[in-house]
């Protein structure tokens, strides 16, 4: 049933055109030297929006690794150069879904996504059985 579940988010719930949507912004980033370290946080978010269910977004700190210096300026760079138009997407895709009653399980996915385009730098996916119950401050 999970499984159906997924592939109705690929195929309907719009998950295809959002990893698609993370992977040209990666690419785009990539063309750029200085754009490197936010494509690979586009393309690690890709595979994420591919499969949201399941999974949760964590801070790199939950599970062990460190926070590069940087990482909140670099986000607010991202957010400048293409965190807000993902959002946008992903909220008006989200706003859609819900309206369709039926969509609702796939328009909270868009929301979490739209959430995720506002800081994805320093993010890890985890299956949502590791979700920390007291998360560490983001300071």
């Amino acid at each position: 049933m999970v499984l159906i579940g997924k592939l109705l988010w690929l195929i309907l719930g719009g998950g295809l055109f959002a990893a698609i949507g993370w992977i040209l912004t990666g690419v785009l980033m990539a063309l750029t030297i200085v754009g490197i370290p936010f494509a690979i946080a586009a393309f690690r978010i890709a595979g994420f929006a591919a499969w949201p269910f399941g999974r949760v977004l964590v801070d790199n700190r939950v599970v062990g690794a460190e926070r590069i210096p940087g990482t909140g300026v670099a986000n607010v760079i991202w957010v400048v150069f293409a965190g807000f138009w993902l959002a946008l997407g992903h909220l008006l895709a989200g706003v859609a879904c819900i309206l369709t009653i039926i969509g609702i399980p796939f328009g909270l996915a868009h929301l979490k996504l739209a959430s995720v385009c506002l800081a994805p730098l320093g993010k890890t996916a985890v299956p949502s059985e590791m979700r920390p119950l007291h998360p560490r401050p983001a300071f």
